[in-house]
C-alpha cells in the first residue's frame, strides 16, 4: 500500500497519543482547520502537527448548510475516515453537543476512536446551537453538559483519546460563571478546556489561573469573529496550550475559488488567474503521483513481458 510520503509520525502511537506528544513538545500547538482529505494532506507537508475539522466546516463545504446543528454523526464520521485514511496527523472533531444523549454520545466516542481520531470538542449548547460567534446562543445547564463530559469520558476505549470542552458560556453569563463551568468540566474529566468567544488576553488568563494545569486551555482564533487575531506568542503569555485556526484555508480556498469562477465569466478565459492556483506539478508532488504511477508501469512491464514469452 502506499502511503504518504511527507508523514513522520509514529506507528506505535495512538492518534490520542500522538496530540499528546505535540502539546508536549511545542510551548502552543497551532492546530489547523482541514475541510477534507486534501486539505489535510497539505497541512502536513506545511509542517503542521495537528488538525481539525469543524462542525460549521463540514456543514458548509461538505453539505451547504449554515453553523446550526443540521449535519448528523454518520456525516461527521464520514469525513473524519476520509481525512485519516489520507493522513496520519492528529485529528481533533468538533462534535457539535453530541448528536443526542448519553447512549449517542458513547457511539460517537467509540466511532471517532474506531476511524482513528485523536480528539473531540464537545460545547454545552442547546442541541438547536449556533455559531460560536453569534448572538442569541442558549445553553444547558452545568449538570446537563457534565453528563455529556462523563459520557465521553465513559466511553472511551482508549485512554490517550483526547476530550475538550467547549464552553459558550462567556457572552451569556460572564466571565467568573463561564470560569465555575470550565473547572466543574476539568473535574468531570475534560483534558483541555475550549474558550470560545474570548475578547480580551486577560479573559484567558484568568482561566488558566483557575484551571491550573498543564495542557488546559484551548483558544479559536478564528478570523472576523468576536476574538481578535492574536499571535502565538500573545497566547502562550496569557497561558493557552493550543490555537486553534478551524477555517483559515477554507476561507481563503473560498476566496480564490470565487475569484476564478469571476474571471472565468469576465475575461473568457483562466489565464489572468492561473497565479492564485495550485500547479499541476505541485498536486502531484503532494499527492506522490509518481509513486502510484510507477506501480502501473511495472505492472504493466510485467504483463507485457508476460506476453511475449
Amino acid at each position: 500500500m502506499l502511503t504518504n510520503p511527507h508523514s513522520k509520525t509514529s506507528a506505535t502511537l495512538t492518534p490520542g497519543a500522538r496530540l499528546r506528544k505535540a502539546l508536549d513538545d511545542n510551548p502552543i500547538l497551532p492546530i489547523v482547520g482541514t475541510i477534507n482529505a486534501y486539505s489535510a494532506i497539505l497541512a502536513q507537508r506545511a509542517g503542521h502537527q495537528a488538525i481539525y475539522i469543524a462542525g460549521g466546516g463540514l456543514a458548509t463545504h461538505s453539505y451547504g448548510l449554515p453553523d446550526l446543528a443540521l449535519t448528523t454523526m454518520t456525516e461527521v464520521l464520514v469525513d473524519v475516515r476520509r481525512i485519516t485514511d489520507a493522513c496520519d496527523l492528529p485529528l481533533m472533531v468538533d462534535v457539535d453537543t453530541g448528536f443526542g444523549a448519553m447512549f449517542n454520545i458513547a457511539r460517537l466516542v467509540k466511532g471517532l476512536i474506531k476511524d482513528g481520531a485523536a480528539a473531540l470538542h464537545i460545547e454545552d449548547q442547546v442541541t438547536m446551537k449556533r455559531c460560536g460567534h453569534r448572538p442569541n446562543k442558549g445553553l444547558v445547564s452545568t449538570q446537563e453538559m457534565l453528563d455529556r463530559i462523563k459520557s465521553c469520558v465513559d466511553a472511551r476505549n482508549d485512554p490517550s483519546f483526547f476530550i475538550v470542552a467547549r464552553t459558550d458560556a462567556l457572552a451569556t453569563e460572564g466571565l467568573q460563571a463561564s470560569i465555575d463551568r470550565a473547572c466543574a468540566y476539568a473535574e468531570a474529566g475534560a483534558d483541555m478546556i475550549f474558550a470560545e468567544a474570548c475578547t480580551e488576553l486577560a479573559q484567558y488568563q484568568a482561566f488558566a489561573k483557575a484551571l491550573n494545569r498543564p495542557h488546559s486551555l484551548l483558544a479559536n482564533v478564528t478570523e472576523f469573529s468576536l476574538t481578535p487575531s492574536f499571535s502565538q506568542d500573545e497566547l502562550v503569555q496569557a497561558g493557552v496550550s493550543a490555537a486553534l485556526y478551524p477555517l483559515s484555508a477554507a476561507r481563503a480556498m473560498a476566496h480564490a475559488a470565487t475569484s476564478v469562477y469571476e474571471a472565468i465569466l469576465r475575461d473568457k478565459s483562466q489565464k489572468n488567474v492561473l497565479d492564485i492556483m495550485q500547479t499541476r506539478v505541485e498536486l502531484y508532488e503532494a499527492l506522490n503521483y509518481d509513486a502510484y504511477e510507477a506501480r502501473y508501469d511495472k505492472l504493466f512491464a510485467g504483463q507485457s513481458a508476460a506476453g511475449q514469452q
